[in-house]
């Protein structure tokens, strides 16, 4: 046990450092070899927590590096590291002494050449195409002549201007411009942004809500044209309610928002050339209406005129027709003055006589006779009406004792019935308790149980195995003893 404790002897010649002393030397070195490096490889579980830090792996096949993207500049970044992108990170080692592992700071991320795009491309539309957001039934016919317009484009590009003037050759149109940015970071989550803002805009209010979107932009690398690939910005432009148009870089192009648009077109002048008809060519198509109308009318009124004069032969004259009738209209007019005076003297002479009979005190007195009548009639109803109010209340004021005298004698009787009940039951209560074995114990007597079962027998005691006594105050067990005719079994005895 000595040897445990005995003096290791003087220390060697390497320096001794503490943890945090190693651990800054590792970081100074790292950094200092690793300033600045390109990292080709696969991203890895990303991690996006609240703090808007960007965390995420970048791997190959044999091995894992760390790499970290603060907030600030993940916002900036040209592509948003997905697992299962291949990217090229640019940034610079460092190491993290809390855990003894050394990281990457990222402050740029690359997809690694069109390869990776592409694939990537197709693995998003696939997605997004599984979701049902491509499908033809969602999409939205273009209105015919739309009033108000609204571009989602840069406002200094030469894009605007080819679909302004455009518009301006074929049909004028109010147009609302929503300026984003068509490259870069900002670029996706403005244009989705624009697109969500012309849906908001409530219908009738100060800025005109527009009837047509178009998402237009100039041609460009697939790179250049990324930001209208992204997620945000195709479901934004499949959930518009208004009929949308992507002119998204040249013919050639092709964006994840051409597929969810209500139309494609193949540059942003061939948009504006979809959302509005030429206007020379519909006012001569009215115009040529308008003498195709004109013409209809003159040939249908010269038809039906010369139908008239063809009918109008066959007709008789209007002379002939009314001749007759206008004969006998003057015979009836001229005999139509005598008549009417012969009438009305006939007529007069039938009211002179009865005239005469009517004299104005006659007519006064039965008019008099009759007020009297009236009166004393009047005065016989009010009397009777007065006399049912009275025999009314009366009877009302004799129903109302009755019943209360009713109602006391109801609660009188129910509480005669119920103490009767109480009574009787009381009685009952006292009978079952002078009628029970309880009682009858405390008097002297006792119950016996033979095998748990109640004896009354001599025969069924001497039976029972096991015998117990019930007092008022208990039970008593008896000893058990061996039934009879049976000796208990002999013992075994000694073998020796």
């Amino acid at each position: 046990m000595s040897d445990l404790f005995e003096d290791p002897g003087p220390p060697g010649n390497a320096p001794e450092f503490t943890v945090s002393e190693l651990s800054g030397a590792v970081k100074r070195v790292i950094e200092g070899e690793f300033g600045l490096v390109r990292v080709r490889g696969e991203v890895g579980r990303v991690s996006r927590p609240a703090s808007g830090h960007l965390y995420f792996d970048l791997k190959d096949d044999r091995s894992v590096l760390a790499a970290i993207c603060w907030k600030g500049q993940a916002a900036r970044l040209q592509a948003r590291p997905e697992e299962g992108m291949e990217v090229i990170a640019t940034g610079r080692l460092t190491t993290f002494p809390g855990q003894s592992k050394y990281q990457m700071i990222v402050e740029d991320v690359a997809l690694a050449g069109a390869g990776a795009l592409m694939a990537l491309l197709e693995k998003r539309r696939a997605a997004l195409a599984a979701e049902g957001l491509f499908d033809a039934a969602r999409k939205q016919p273009i209105p015919y002549l739309p009033a108000v317009i609204g571009v989602v484009t840069s406002p200094s590009g030469a894009v605007i201007r080819d679909i302004l003037h455009r518009l301006r050759d074929r049909f004028p149109r109010h147009v609302l411009i929503w300026p984003v940015a068509v490259q870069g970071a900002n670029c996706a989550p403005e244009v989705a942004a624009a697109i969500r803002g012309f849906n908001a805009i409530p219908p009738g209010g100060a800025v005109p809500r527009p009837d047509l979107i178009i998402v237009a932009r100039g041609g460009g690398s697939l790179e250049d044209l990324w930001g209208f690939n992204e997620e945000i910005v195709v479901r934004a432009a499949a959930d518009s309610a208004i009929p949308l148009i992507s002119a998204v870089g040249h013919e050639t192009d092709t964006t994840l928002i051409d597929f969810a648009a209500d139309r494609r077109a193949p540059t942003p002048t061939a948009a504006a050339e979809m959302a509005v008809p030429v206007r020379l060519d519909l006012v001569a198509q009215v115009e040529d209406f308008g003498a195709r109308l004109a013409r209809g009318l003159a040939q249908a009124l010269a038809q039906r005129r010369q139908r008239l004069r063809d009918l109008s032969r066959a007709l008789p004259r209007p002379e002939t027709l009314t001749g007759t009738a206008r004969q006998r209209f003057d015979l009836w007019s001229g005999r139509m003055g005598g008549a009417l005076a012969a009438a009305t003297a006939r007529r007069r002479a039938r009211f002179d006589p009865v005239a005469a009979l009517i004299r104005p005190q006659l007519l006064l007195g039965a008019l008099d006779r009759r007020a009297d009548r009236l009166a004393g009639q009047d005065q016989r109803l009010r009397g009777a009406l007065a006399r049912l109010i009275a025999d009314a209340d009366r009877r009302g004021r004799e129903g109302k004792a009755r019943l209360t005298a009713a109602e006391a004698r109801l609660e009188a009787a129910m509480t005669q019935t119920l103490r009767a009940r109480e009574g009787r039951l009381e009685a009952l209560d006292r009978t079952r308790a002078s009628l029970g074995h309880a009682e009858t114990l405390k008097r002297g007597f006792a119950i016996v149980r033979g095998d748990g079962h109640v004896v009354t027998t001599r025969a069924g005691a001497e039976a029972a195995t096991a015998l117990e006594l019930e007092f008022a105050d208990g039970r008593l067990p008896l000893v058990p003893r061996p039934r009879k005719g049976k000796a208990p079994p002999p013992g075994q005895g000694s073998l020796f």
